[in-house]
């Protein structure tokens, strides 16, 4: 009995942080606009314009961050 338990607990810890929700700051290259998304980019006319491609847990640190990114016209 403990060992199951014990295995739900561990394959739970493993599979939360892939439930986790990430934001990214993207700019439209054509439009300089920079928007706050929940996924990557898969177009070329969009870039991610964090440093290092830094990924925000909520969207109250994107927001945050939106603010220093200088290289956004609009937000």
């Amino acid at each position: 009995m403990r060992k199951g338990i014990v295995a739900g607990l561990l394959i739970a810890a493993i599979a939360t942080p892939a439930f986790a929700q990430s934001f990214f700051i993207v700019q439209d290259t054509a439009t300089k606009k920079c928007t706050i998304t929940t996924e990557r980019p898969t177009v070329s006319t969009q870039t991610i314009v964090t440093p290092s491609g830094v990924t925000y847990t909520t969207r109250a640190e994107a927001e945050a961050g939106l603010k220093t990114v200088k290289v956004c016209t609009t937000n």
